[in-house]
């Protein structure tokens, strides 16, 4: 295979691997997610109304001001339910001063889904001890009405399904009022994108922001997507000034991973590259080719073509100075 050809082996692998990483973080269900201090990992567990035991571990966090907690639901056989957060103190009802001095505590996590009692020892800034969680079976109704049925399942028991369901919206304070705000924007949504949208801080008005760009079909998938890459209406916005418009989802996730901004754009055009396709901008970010190394290529007798500029900078023939 010739190296040419190699080279755009590689790119394709290279654009390919990085979009593939965003579906992966996109599509994955909240179990296992991983957001700001947020871990969690499930499967199936008991009904609404009993109280379930686990155990937890804790330690300061994001300078000492906060508490990261990772609660694991006591195991049953085939499951095993865990979630963990950082949390202010002032949510759980303790003092920074409990945690750092150490000693006996108790402490609640009380929100609309559940409430998780806890109780335990700190020493040295980290703690550990045991919960009771408690489900709200009034919460699991009022969601219903809205639409957001906890209790549906594809298979499985419904009743494990229903209790980490609600260990998860208790840990993440996934409310009624989240649930109406999302709802107002006009998306088909499920519980599991309740949970989506709490992770990765989506509401209404970013939900119409973006849709208001043009976006068909814009789901909660892609919110995720745009949220993980930093994309709002602005890139979007950007991306039609810069001759893009009606970019797709996974062209703005390469013009954000591979800084392809309006700045270098403009550069790469002043040089003389003024017909450039999104692919062949986000090879010269790829390969660290700038105005600066343009201006050198073309005095050295360069062709101004993206393909002889890579050839250049692999330092192969094909990019190397003509001969005399």
């Amino acid at each position: 295979m010739s190296k040419r050809n190699l080279l755009i082996l590689w790119l394709a692998f290279a654009v390919s691997l990085a979009v593939f990483a965003a579906g992966v973080v996109a599509s994955t269900h909240v179990d296992g997610a991983q957001s700001e201090g947020l871990r969690y990992s499930g499967g199936p567990i008991g009904a609404a109304q009993e109280v379930k035991t686990g155990t937890w571990t804790g330690s300061l966090a994001e300078k000492k001001e906060k508490l990261n907690l990772n609660f694991e639901l006591s195991k049953e056989p085939g499951h095993q339910h865990s979630m963990g957060q950082t949390y202010e103190f002032s949510e759980l009802g303790l003092t920074r001063e409990q945690v750092v001095n150490g000693g006996p505590v108790k402490f609640t996590l009380a929100r609309e889904a559940g409430t998780i009692d806890c109780e335990g020892s700190f020493q040295n800034g980290k703690g550990s001890g045991t919960f009771r969680f408690t489900g709200n079976p009034a919460f699991v109704a009022a969601m219903k009405s809205r639409g957001f049925d906890f209790e549906k399942d594809s298979g499985g028991n419904n009743n494990h399904r229903l209790e980490d369901r609600l260990f998860t919206a208790t840990c993440l304070n996934v409310t009624t009022a989240r649930a109406d705000d999302l709802a107002s924007a006009g998306f088909k949504l499920d519980v599991d994108d309740l949970f989506k949208a709490t992770i990765f801080k989506i509401d209404s008005t970013y939900m119409r922001e973006m849709s208001a760009t043009g976006f068909p079909n814009l789901s909660m998938e892609d919110l995720v997507k745009t949220r993980i890459f930093k994309i709002d209406a602005d890139l979007v916005r950007q991306a039609t000034q810069m001759g893009f418009a009606k970019q797709g989802m996974e062209e703005l996730v390469k013009m954000r991973i591979f800084k392809v901004t309006p700045e270098f754009i403009s550069e790469v055009r002043n040089e003389g590259l003024t017909d450039l396709s999104l692919e062949e901008l986000v090879k010269l970010r790829i390969f660290n080719i700038d105005s600066d190394f343009i201006r050198k290529a073309k005095a050295d007798g360069v062709p101004l073509e993206v393909e002889k500029l890579v050839q250049r900078r692999l330092g192969t023939p094909g990019g190397r100075k003509r001969a005399i």
